[in-house]
């Protein structure tokens, strides 16, 4: 069993690492459940086409806060707490760290508060290893408009904040891995997605997690 929390600034390459582990899993044989946030369960997906919406009243910070721990709530009780009780392994795009990178970083919002939030929304539930995909803001927004025009998306709320926001959001997220480099996985997300890969299975190995 194993909590793994995949983080980084928008196309930063969560969801390729995640297929590509997920691929190794299988292969080892090992029970697991993929999910995300905000989202995870039918009412989280609720909560989260309130929080990117980009028409009609969109959050206050506060408010943005606040109904990102309410999905958080319902997806630790009714997804991730559940499958780790089973012995499964969880791969989770985005958690706890999302909140203090956007909202403390990003919004300015008091990042004790937020930290606070945190432990009552997941009732202190904590992942066995962060794994940070670190990609400047330059290419980032490179990546992302390249998604846009290839797959005819528009961006969401936050994919359209301006360049210092993705700055902050990127800042803290590295400031988070520092202050516990026991926890977190730091890799270059510029890297090629099969050497990105290969560093997270070698670390993953080194633990004993996989063969």
């Amino acid at each position: 069993m194993a909590f793994i929390v995949f983080e980084g600034i928008d196309g930063s390459g969560k969801s390729t690492l995640i297929q590509g582990l997920c691929e190794t899993l299988v292969q080892q044989n090992i029970p697991f459940k993929t999910t995300r946030e905000p989202g995870g369960t039918p009412l989280a997906e609720e909560i989260r086409s309130l929080l990117l919406r980009i028409e009609d009243e969109v959050p206050h910070p506060r408010t943005e806060l606040l109904l990102y721990q309410a999905s958080r709530a319902q997806h630790v009780e009714n997804v991730i707490r559940p499958h780790l009780e089973s012995g499964d392994w969880v791969l989770c795009d985005r958690f706890t760290s999302s909140s203090l990178a956007f909202q403390a970083g990003g919004r300015k919002l008091n990042e004790e508060k937020i930290r606070q939030l945190n432990d009552y929304a997941t009732d202190g539930l904590s992942p066995d290893l962060w794994v940070l995909l670190d990609l400047t803001v330059e290419e980032s927004e490179k990546r992302r408009q390249h998604r846009t025009d290839s797959g005819g998306l528009d961006a969401d709320r936050f994919e359209r904040e301006r360049f210092e926001f993705h700055q902050s959001v990127r800042n803290h997220y590295l400031k988070q891995a520092s202050s516990e480099p026991e926890k977190w996985l730091v890799i270059d997300a510029s890297h090629p997605p099969a050497q990105v890969l290969a560093q997270l299975l070698s670390t993953l190995k080194e633990k004993g997690w996989l063969s």
